[in-house]
């Protein structure tokens, strides 16, 4: 069981990995963004014995290319937010900032939360299938609002044959109405 915490800067990455009980296996090194280094610590990650997981905080895009390299390298990544990381282990008088501190604290959140760990998922997929959704809940939309208008035409023709009210007085009654949603016919 190999946790890696990567704290993710503009430009480099600090990279430490532990293992239960505080034991560490690499000392933490920093990795810079291109693509050869990212495809050198996927190597050495792989390389490790025992089930390896990657842990980074998602803050703003700087993550992106580390996850998706590590991702398509085929490790484990885990985006964590932020504030689980801050709030986790906050039990010291003494608040060491480093990246080489915050590398390890990430490990250890790693650790300790090992089987609720999220697994990243690139954004063109999850792009992908937002629009997939979009797409299929515009089609529902679509043949609701369909089925409504031929449910209104025939109401209405009903109602001019029952009241012998004009329909276009009905439908500037439907007009003012606060319901009214003009929709496709």
């Amino acid at each position: 069981m190999n946790a890696v915490g990567i704290d993710v800067s503009k430009g480099k990455s600090m990279v430490c990995v532990l293992r239960p009980f505080g034991e560490l296996v690499v000392n933490p090194y920093t990795v810079g963004h291109t693509a050869s280094e990212l495809e050198s610590l996927a190597r050495s990650l792989k390389s490790l014995d025992g089930e390896t997981r990657v842990v980074m905080e998602h803050t703003g895009r700087y993550y992106e290319p580390v996850a998706q390299a590590l991702h398509e390298a085929g490790l484990y990544v885990s985006a964590v937010n932020p504030q689980l990381i801050k709030k986790y282990g906050n039990n010291s008088l003494r608040r060491v900032k480093t990246d080489k501190a915050d590398a390890m604290k990430i490990a250890r959140y790693a650790i300790d939360n090992w089987v609720e760990l999220r697994e990243y998922i690139p954004m063109e997929t999850a792009r992908e299938n937002l629009k997939l959704v979009c797409r299929q809940r515009n089609a529902g939309i679509w043949r609701m609002s369909k089925t409504s208008a031929a449910g209104a035409i025939s109401l209405s023709s009903w109602m001019s044959e029952r009241t012998g009210t004009p329909k276009s007085l009905r439908m500037a009654a439907r007009m003012r109405s606060p319901s009214f949603r003009p929709g496709p016919r």
